[in-house]
């Protein structure tokens, strides 16, 4: 499988995806979309929205999803059988407030106007 995961570095929804991945152990590439702008920009155009985390396998994107959503998908279309393994966070929630504060306070630092 090729699955390239459009995530925030700090962000309670992208790591319950990479939680998932990394329960079933599948390889994959962390796409930081905070702080590399053309990431983002990609992201945008291959889901056709802003919302994050996007996560594409084997072409096909799954746009605004949980951790959970992402297992959903792997069980329903078996390209994982389930397992017992424990994980060890949650993966269907988002961001404490201070973490949001956080990320745009990344993002603002990373954006420059002219």
């Amino acid at each position: 499988m090729n699955i390239k995961a459009y995530l925030k570095p700090h962000c309670g929804w992208s790591n319950g995806v990479r939680t998932i991945l990394r329960k079933y152990g599948l390889p994959y590439e962390d796409i930081d979309i905070i702080n590399h702008r053309s990431n983002y920009e990609e992201m945008v155009r291959k889901s056709g929205q802003s919302l994050s985390p996007c996560v594409e396998i084997d072409g096909f994107i799954l746009a605004d999803v949980s951790g959970e959503e992402v297992e959903s998908y792997l069980l329903k279309n078996e390209l994982v059988k389930p397992t017992n393994v424990m994980v060890d966070m949650q993966t269907n929630v988002g961001c404490s407030n201070g973490g949001h504060a956080r990320i745009q306070a990344q993002a603002a630092r990373s954006v420059r106007f002219f």
